[in-house]
């Protein structure tokens, strides 16, 4: 049985040893990332990996050692190189800065794991004394500081001397930080005549952030902002904070105050958690919100309802950062936006479609093969059911009621997203609301059982299989409800306490206790423990090694930033001839250093299994020598088993011997079952997807065109000058400022993705001896990354859009990696993202044609992502390890 981490935080002093132990070993340089022009070359040296498992091994003891890497997996892989500010803004309230070593302890944690959050200050308590002091009482006026040319005065210097404070504090830890007091906002006045020289933000400029942080220091900010002409003017930090998480658009806001978090305005007990799309409303209206509890959650709101769904608000105290951030069960106030839950009695009212699409996806016994979704559907059709969820089906329960009889949740069903928002605990509360007792099932070796024990009133483990339930107290109860169970059938009999015993060899936590009414600590309504395990689990957690041959480009940057969140495959090679000899920038877990491998050393590495799985990342043409010496490296392994291939040039894309790695399109099976794996073409990706849902629509006489439009990352990257180091820099090979803030077509027929996307749609016609041609015409633009690209397709017969949307949905329905929208998709949809995004369906009048615009970031779902899911499949993991979904 697992049971829930809860352990109290460490002690400051203990932790502070701790700190200070590490900040005495010797770290890694910080290698900045440098620009050239408006070039981002991508990622961060990692400090020393001595003191990121130091420190990660100290978060063990605040949280079970699962939690701590998921979360940590999932921020360290939420910055883009070209966008290193993604984690998080942590905004410190000035009462927070006297406790300064708290803070800086909390801060260096973050550090010391490869995290950098920006962070921003205020000083409202020591202005006020300073003020104060000189003879000038405070002036509020709607709860803003009226600031005048002396207020504002003794606001720089208290400011400033805050800042370098703090910094200081930082440093002495051994943490680089970057004092920023001006440059990052801009402001008018709010009200000059009524509260003088206060301002109200109109632009954030995020350069100086990045550039600290590529730096490898953390950025401390002021609130002080400036007019266009140089004013300097005073903005109320909670606001700043706000305006800078709209820019930056981070997964973590955290507002540190001295108090811990919000609390409710009666009982005085912590608010857990707020889900402001379903409690928002209720929450305004109740009495005791009022004043500074009702400004701040209206503030929350409209800071969110800007922002991405998976961006949260937390509040917290300084000294419990880390479990906040790091553990489950969290620490302080969350607030996020949610999702509304709903309640059907009919399959229909939830949609079929997507209703049997979750079953297939989810449910363990049918992907085990014990049950099919046809046997499921049909189960529903005996008893009155309720299906209880949340509008994107991230989480799905179904639970049966017979008239008079104790209801049974029988399916319990989250995807990943549904795990880490804790949607699955709303769905859980909002069925306890409607029934006072219920039953429910799960197996041993669930390996998150101890969620199901946190939420029950007692349990029955036997032969593996455990009985749950909530809201009966009394022993015999329980025995005549089981009794009723087994008479009517309404649960397997291998759940139920009857019949004979499990054999005495075969024992199984829990066995011995037959029946259990002992009452078990209650889980908060707004409790954000973690949920149950059915989203299946990754088949194997065994490491494997990966060498990356062409490290230089964007794309072997991309993968290796993405491998530092992956929590099984161990990135131990890079090789790149121009880099031979530098560090490896932008791979965390492990410090690495470029090499040149000759083909000869991959012939040997093959040979000697020093590798699981090779990775190429050349230009076209350039790779079969690499293969051929790994395919006579392994014919004399003494395992006698080929080493995986993952190739990302279009060297193999046309042979039969390697396997098309498009899993959305041509299966999962084929990849896992391959060791020769061709990635697809960023610009074929997006046209295969495009045009794979209107493949029987097609009229094969004409054919689909498709207009692609690609940031000039996708042209490549050619070697530049040295930096003052002398490491060769990686520069594009179409610069932003050639293409003079315009676009240019090039290669207007006979691309290779013409042939590619044809190729393999051909193998999903009902006729593939009747191949479709495809026409295509790609454009490079100024942006750095991203792909969008306009599909027009004559129709074989008439069709509407809607009907052409429904097919899209139809078709991706369930696909983590692959989103459907209304609109147009535009770059921001895109542009650092690691799926594809589809959208803009139109017909044309007379409803012979259809135009459909998808994209994707050509660096990532485009290849490095792609190429993650290929590696994963193939080497046994759950295909979207280490890709944040």
């Amino acid at each position: 049985m697992l049971a829930a981490s809860r352990v109290s935080a460490l002690t400051p002093q203990v932790a502070r040893f701790k700190a200070v132990r590490v900040a005495g070993q010797r770290q890694a340089a910080l290698t900045a990332v440098r620009r050239r022009g408006n070039v981002s070359v991508r990622s961060i040296q990692s400090v020393a990996q001595t003191d990121r498992d130091t420190i990660t091994r100290l978060l063990y003891s605040i949280g079970t050692k699962r939690e701590v890497e998921r979360h940590l997996r999932i921020f360290s892989s939420s910055s883009h190189p070209s966008q290193p500010a993604k984690f998080a803004v942590i905004k410190v309230g000035g009462a927070v800065l006297d406790q300064i070593d708290e803070l800086a302890l909390s801060l260096s944690f973050l550090y010391r794991v490869g995290l950098y959050p920006v962070v921003l200050h205020g000083a409202g308590p020591q202005l006020n004394g300073i003020i104060e002091s000189e003879g000038v009482i405070p002036d509020y006026i709607d709860g803003i500081r009226v600031t005048d040319a002396k207020t504002l005065q003794i606001a720089r210097r208290v400011f400033l001397e805050q800042n370098l404070k703090l910094v200081g504090a930082l440093e002495q830890l051994g943490t680089r930080a970057r004092p920023i007091t001006s440059g990052v906002f801009t402001a008018d006045y709010l009200d000059k005549e009524k509260y003088k020289l206060v301002g109200n933000i109109t632009r954030v400029d995020k350069r100086p952030i990045e550039a600290a942080i590529r730096a490898g220091a953390l950025p401390i900010l002021t609130s002080l902002a400036e007019t266009p002409d140089g004013q300097i003017l005073n903005v109320n930090a909670d606001i700043a904070a706000g305006e800078l998480a709209k820019e930056l658009e981070p997964m973590k806001i955290v507002f540190l105050n001295e108090k811990g978090g919000m609390f409710h305005g009666v009982t005085g007990e912590k608010l857990d958690v707020i889900n402001l799309d379903e409690e928002y409303e209720q929450l305004m209206k109740e009495p005791w919100v009022k004043y500074g509890t009702k400004l701040k959650l209206r503030e929350f709101k409209e800071l969110l309802d800007h922002l991405p769904r998976s961006s949260s608000v937390a509040v917290i105290s300084a000294d419990h950062l880390q479990r906040e951030l790091f553990t489950d069960s969290g620490a302080g106030t969350l607030i996020r936006r949610g999702y509304r839950l709903f309640k059907h009695n009919s399959i229909e009212s939830v949609g079929a479609d997507r209703f049997r699409q979750v079953i297939h996806d989810r449910d363990p016994e049918v992907q085990s093969g014990v049950s099919s979704v046809t046997s499921v559907l049909s189960s529903l059709q005996k008893t009155p059911y309720t299906i209880y969820g949340d509008e994107p089906l991230d989480a799905v329960a179904i639970v049966t009621h017979p008239e008079g009889e104790v209801p049974i949740m029988t399916k319990l069903l989250a995807s990943r997203s549904g795990v880490l928002n804790n949607v699955i605990d709303n769905v859980f509360n909002a069925i306890k609301k409607d029934h006072r007792k219920l039953f429910w099932t799960a197996k041993v070796d669930d390996d998150n059982r101890s969620w199901h024990f946190e939420r029950a009133d007692g349990s029955f483990t036997r032969a593996g299989k455990s009985l749950f339930w909530y809201g009966v107290q009394d022993v015999a109860e329980v025995q005549r409800i089981v009794k009723d169970f087994e008479a009517k059938g309404r649960l397997e009999r291998a759940y139920l306490p009857v019949g004979p015993s499990a054999p005495p060899q075969q024992p199984f936590p829990g066995a011995t206790r037959s029946y259990s009414t002992l009452a078990r600590r209650q889980v908060p309504s707004g409790s954000r423990g973690y949920a149950t395990a059915v989203t299946p689990q990754p088949t194997s957690t065994e490491p494997k090694r990966l060498a990356l041959i062409g490290a230089r480009g964007y794309t072997g940057q991309a993968l290796a930033t993405l491998l530092s969140g992956h929590p099984y495959i161990d990135l131990t090679h890079v090789s790149s001839r121009q880099l031979a000899g530098y560090p490896l920038q932008g791979y965390t877990k492990s410090s690495i250093t470029h090499s040149n491998l000759s083909v000869e050393d991959v012939e040997r590495m093959e040979k000697d299994g020093e590798v699981d799985a090779w990775v190429m990342a050349l230009p076209n043409g350039v790779c079969k020598p690499f293969v051929d010496a790994i395919d006579r490296g392994a014919k004399v392994r003494s395992s006698g088993e080929s080493s995986v291939i993952v190739d990302l040039s279009a060297d193999y894309r046309f042979e039969s011997g390697w396997k098309y790695g498009l899993p959305e399109l041509y299966g999962r099976d084929g990849i896992r079952k391959s060791k020769r794996i061709s990635n697809p073409g960023c610009y074929a990706t997006s046209t295969q997807l495009l045009i794979a849902p209107l493949l029987k629509y097609v009229k094969h006489a004409s054919g689909p065109t498709v207009f692609g439009i690609s940031g000039y990352s996708g042209a490549g990257t050619v070697t530049g000058t040295s930096d003052a180091e002398g490491r060769p820099t990686t520069v594009p090979k179409v610069t932003p400022e050639s293409l003079a803030g315009g676009f240019r077509p090039y290669s207007l027929t006979d691309h290779i993705h013409e042939r590619e996307a044809g190729r393999h749609l051909s193998s999903l016609l009902a006729d593939p001896t009747n191949p479709i041609k495809v026409a295509f015409i790609p454009s490079v633009a100024p942006w750095f990354s991203g792909i969008i690209s306009t599909l027009s397709v004559p129709l074989s017969e008439k069709v509407t859009a809607r009907d052409v949307k429904d097919l899209y949905e139809e078709k991706y329905s369930g696909e983590k990696l692959i989103h459907v929208k209304a609109g147009v998709p535009g770059l921001s949809d895109i542009e650092n993202k690691h799926g594809w995004t589809v959208g803009g369906f139109q017909v044309h009048s007379e409803g012979d044609r259809a135009v459909v615009v998808g994209g994707l970031d050509n660096l990532l779902k485009g290849a490095a992502t792609q190429c993650l899911q290929n590696l994963n499949l193939t080497l046994g993991y759950d295909e979207y390890d280490g890709i944040p979904v």
